[in-house]
């Protein structure tokens, strides 16, 4: 089987897509069942490389992955619009609290491991390394107005005005961000440029000379050429994220797992176990190939265990609910 590569991340993507969207249209008769997820984009990457093998194994069942960003994926997860919610952190008790309203039960899989990339213009030659204190300086709500250049951070440093890009509030990894570098979660400067869309921040900041920004490392891994990693320093030196570092938490504190909520209800359907099985069994390959890292042996074992339990329990069905007619 052909794996998923780096190389076509941004035209696979697409064809992930857009394969799906053609097929159903394309097939005037017969059924199509369909799997769906939205969510964090930066799961996106590991979920779309998934789903474009899979679809490519078994045609007959269409996965459709989006990105909305994790808050977003939780809002249509809770309301029932998808199976799958691709989620950057553990989802929040506002949002379990819909699920349970919403009569969404659901179970949590960690899949991989992620450090987060914080990343500068390649044209960028006196920063290096940022502390933990020094991103919290250009970070924090405080510093709107009044940090606008890298002097202001490192007197050293040229008076080159800032240009900051990073996810916007529907993010998980904007969640996960502010609460570990500014100490709560959503506090944050608002004069940066927002996008749920990663592959815009890497425009961004590969367009700019002063700018900085961050998101999941395997937006970084694909844009290699395009961008300049900044290692970060927790004190105890300056690090740059790799899987080994990230894997130990070396690298910190800006490593973290990273997870896909399933409805319980949709494991009664065929193809949602079949795709499942599918996941959990080639994530560990796939996952490093766009730019993160495999779970340790003991946590993958564990997350098939919630996986096979939860399949135990759910009601047998013969066809699948979201299978469309044409």
């Amino acid at each position: 089987m052909a794996l998923f590569p780096a190389r076509t991340l941004r035209g696979s993507r697409t064809l992930v897509r857009l394969a799906a969207a053609t097929c159903l249209l394309a097939l005037g008769c017969g059924r199509t069942e369909v799997v769906g997820i939205d969510g964090s984009s930066t799961v996106f990457l590991i979920s779309g490389a998934v789903a474009e093998e899979f679809n490519a194994e078994d045609p007959s069942i269409k996965v459709v992955v989006g990105q909305s960003g994790t808050g977003g994926g939780m809002k249509k997860f809770a309301a029932g619009e998808i199976d799958i919610c691709d989620a950057s952190r553990k989802i929040k008790d506002a949002e379990a609290e819909l699920c349970k309203e919403h009569g969404v039960e659901y179970i949590e899989l960690q899949i991989a491991f992620d450090g987060l990339a914080v990343v500068a213009n390649p044209a960028n030659d006196w920063c290096a390394s940022l502390t933990v204190e020094q991103l919290k300086t250009i970070w924090r709500p405080e510093s709107q107005g009044s940090v606008e250049k890298w002097s202001d951070v490192n007197s050293d440093w040229p008076q080159e005005a800032f240009k900051l890009y990073g996810p916007g509030p529907d993010s998980g990894t904007f969640d996960y961000f502010t609460e570990v570098i500014n100490g709560k979660e959503a506090s944050s400067r608002g004069d940066y440029q927002k996008s749920e869309n990663d592959n815009s921040l890497v425009t961004g900041v590969s367009g700019d000379k002063g700018a900085l920004g961050y998101f999941g490392y395997g937006y970084y891994a694909e844009n290699k050429d395009k961008l300049k990693l900044i290692a970060i320093d927790a004190g105890e030196g300056p690090v740059k994220p790799d899987p080994e570092k990230v894997r130990s938490g070396e690298y910190h504190p800006l490593s973290r797992p990273l997870y896909i909520y399933v409805k319980k209800s949709s494991l009664s359907r065929p193809s949602m176990v079949r795709f499942l099985k599918f996941y959990l069994s080639h994530v560990a390959d796939l996952a490093p190939k766009v730019g993160y890292v495999a779970l340790t042996d003991e946590i993958a074992k564990q997350s098939n265990e919630i996986f096979d339990a939860a399949v135990k329990a759910a009601p047998a069905s013969e066809t699948d609910s979201k299978t469309e007619t044409k």
